[in-house]
């Protein structure tokens, strides 16, 4: 199982944004040093925390890493133009040397999507439209585009991406419907950070069912992202996790779609908090009983100290990722 790491790239209002640049850059760096696969970016816009937004933020990173991979978990894709989108994701991957994993969403701000001009409803419409457009593009195709973002004949790039037929594209989801549009698009569905082992088990019986009913392999990547804090004992773990987590969801709440959560629950069944032989436990039984092939970690969150960061990679980088790279998956299942 490969073991990437999310990067929780946005800061406090009053904090010192360049001070935060230099930290979000010392942590890609441990994460490279330290084995993990790929650095995750997330995406959004008016947030009340200072967000570093993830396409600029990737280039600046591809160019001070040389061999991880860097990823968007998830890019508000339907927010924008997909033309735009094309040229920038083949740019960044470029730039990379083919280092790029490009995870979308629709998104779940009303807020965002009016900024956008963009109806509620069309950022679905949108993304089923953008995933065949992008890679259509990157492959080489002139396509005649219009949709409700724009119209322009006989598209097509003359910059394509380094990696052959462009990044591969993965769909976060966590309802039903989007779990099976993710499937329909032939994608990998990148999971999400909540869901225990029997919702996991029942949604991804889902997504394989669609993906056999569109003519789609299931031998592809199985991604998840999950909250994470590992310590000496499992008690130290959940001590130092849940008031990150309180202040977290507790933001959320603030935002224009409230999301509730049963905080005890949530840390005990569907994050992994511990020590490093109970979360490779854990997901060594999700690598075999689900197939899950790859998983995000968060392991920094707005308002927790750098060195406290600092000290998850490099104990994550030492207990946890060496044991589940020994008997590394390949990617598929």
């Amino acid at each position: 199982m490969k073991t990437s790491l999310f990067l929780s790239a946005q800061f406090d209002a009053d904090a010192d944004v360049a001070q935060g640049i230099d930290d979000v850059l010392a942590q890609a760096n441990a994460a490279e040093q330290g084995g993990f696969h790929t650095l995750f970016l997330g995406h959004h816009y008016l947030a009340q925390s200072a967000f570093l937004q993830p396409i600029p933020l990737a280039a600046y990173l591809a160019r001070e890493t040389n061999r991880v991979r860097l990823g968007f978990g998830v890019l508000l894709a339907p927010l924008l133009n997909p033309v735009a989108l094309a040229e920038e994701l083949a740019t960044l991957d470029v730039l990379s040397n083919g280092r790029l994993t490009v995870g979308m969403g629709a998104g779940y701000r009303r807020r965002e999507t009016e900024a956008f001009g963009v109806a509620w409803p069309d950022r679905l419409v949108r993304l089923r439209e953008y995933v065949p457009i992008l890679q259509k593009l990157w492959a080489g195709e002139a396509l005649d585009l219009e949709g409700s973002w724009g119209k322009v004949p006989n598209a097509s790039l003359a910059l394509r991406p380094a990696q052959a037929g462009g990044p591969p594209v993965w769909i976060g989801a966590f309802a039903e419907p989007a779990i099976r549009r993710a499937a329909r698009l032939g994608c990998s569905w990148l999971i999400g950070p909540k869901g225990g082992t029997g919702e996991l088990a029942a949604n991804l019986a889902l997504y394989r069912e669609t993906l056999a009913e569109h003519g789609h392999s299931a031998e592809r990547a199985y991604p998840m992202s999950r909250e994470a804090f590992v310590a000496d004992t499992h008690e130290a773990a959940v001590a130092g996790i849940r008031p990150h987590l309180q202040r977290q969801y507790a933001g959320y709440k603030s935002w224009d779609d409230a999301q509730s959560i049963d905080l005890e629950r949530y840390i005990e069944e569907d994050c992994l908090v511990g020590t490093p032989d109970e979360i490779v436990a854990k997901l060594r039984h999700w690598e075999a009983e689900l197939g899950i092939t790859e998983v995000a970690l968060r392991l920094q969150f707005v308002g927790a100290s750098q060195d406290e960061a600092m000290d998850q990679i490099a104990r994550f980088g030492a207990d946890v990722v060496p044991h589940l790279a020994e008997q590394d998956s390949g990617g598929t299942r």
